[in-house]
């Protein structure tokens, strides 16, 4: 990202970290931060599993991850990845020869876990599966899992025992002159999850996968993952990202969307600035934003729409956006395009009308965009 000179102050300055591929997506070395999630159905359901990656995909993931437990699994993962719109991670624990399998199934990426992949030995035969298919790997550090070793060292789960998990695999991937690696330190703790990730920032030059394990349900796991990921990746460190909830994927790649959209890090579909709402709204500002948040889910073109109840500060936040609504009186408010006030809208029809303004706009940034290309 380069230096923003008119507003220096929203500027973010990215870890700077080598680049490697998981399939066609570019990770680190100043790529996108890729947005990942994972499916939670029966991966021996092939159909239901597909679906929920092709939702996922539609919403705007990246990446999706599929669980790799048993050799039944293994085989279904070949047609999975053959089907999916998106490069497919398989996540593998305990068995090393799962690995192996979805490497040869077709998988772009490994999910390995420190914690409890086995011995150098099977991690050597993992490695050896991830070069022949062109797999690469993610060292996944859970400090749920960590190693026995490291939990009698340090004495419970701490930021150092993760770190040094990671560093010991990072070490035996690089002595097997494997190069095609991420890394993640994860904890359903903040705290730890924040220190742990800063650490590793500071020990190696690996792309790092960003997640708060276990973060819960759909709202205490939001304001967790937003808390933990948005504190780091201000500070410039992740590269890919996972926000973990107990909650639809689909909502998963949302919230990390909308993560990275309000640090200005990508930018994909309406970004909705509305109002809480309160007495002086010249209409129904919630359920307008929740209908107008269904209705444009169809838009993926980087845009703004501003939805303000009143006249207070609805003129200034439609300055900064591409469309706006301004509540006024007597049933009807103001419709501003690309930050002017242009016509007046009833409520009644405002809110087709602010779908079909947002379309037109969507439509003129993209042939504005092929027209430059």
């Amino acid at each position: 990202m380069s230096i923003n000179h008119i507003r220096p102050w929203r500027h973010i300055e990215r870890r700077k970290s080598r680049q490697i591929h998981v399939g066609n997506v570019p990770i680190g070395g100043g790529a996108p931060i890729a947005v990942q999630t994972m499916t939670n159905t029966l991966t021996t359901d092939v159909a239901a599993t597909v679906a929920q990656v092709q939702a996922a995909a539609e919403a705007g993931a990246d990446l999706v991850r599929v669980s790799v437990p048993d050799e039944a699994s293994s085989k279904a993962l070949k047609e999975i990845v053959r089907e999916s719109p998106v490069p497919i991670v398989a996540d593998i624990h305990f068995h090393y020869k799962r690995g192996i399998e979805a490497a040869e199934a077709g998988a772009a990426c490994l999910r390995i876990n420190p914690g409890n992949i086995g011995d150098e030995k099977r991690v050597a035969e993992v490695i050896k599966a991830a070069r022949d298919h062109n797999c690469s790997i993610r060292i996944g550090v859970n400090a749920g899992s960590l190693e026995k070793h490291l939990l009698d060292k340090y004495g419970e789960p701490c930021p150092e025992a993760m770190v040094e998990s990671g560093l010991d695999h990072i070490r035996i991937l690089q002595d097997h002159d494997f190069h095609e690696f991420k890394i993640s330190v994860k904890a359903s703790d903040v705290f730890m999850t924040a220190a742990a990730y800063q650490q590793l920032a500071e020990a190696t030059d690996a792309p790092i996968h960003l997640g708060v394990t276990e973060a819960g349900g759909f709202v205490s796991g939001t304001i967790k993952s937003a808390i933990g990921l948005g504190q780091l990746l201000w500070m410039g460190i992740g590269d890919t990202l996972r926000v973990s909830l107990s909650a639809d994927p689909v909502e998963e790649v949302k919230v990390g969307f909308e993560i990275l959209k309000s640090l200005g890090l990508r930018h994909r579909g309406v970004n909705i600035i509305s109002c809480p709402s309160c007495a002086r709204q010249g209409f129904d500002v919630i359920k307008t934003v929740e209908t107008l948040e269904r209705r444009l889910e169809h838009v993926k073109t980087p845009m703004s729409l501003s939805i303000i109840g009143c006249v207070v500060n609805g003129p200034g936040e439609a300055l900064m956006t591409d469309v706006g609504f301004t509540g006024g009186g007597a049933g009807s408010g103001m419709v501003y395009l690309a930050g002017k006030a242009s016509h007046k809208m009833s409520n009644e029809q405002m809110v087709d009308h602010i779908v079909e303004e947002v379309e037109k706009k969507a439509a003129q940034i993209e042939a504005e965009a092929a027209a430059a290309e």
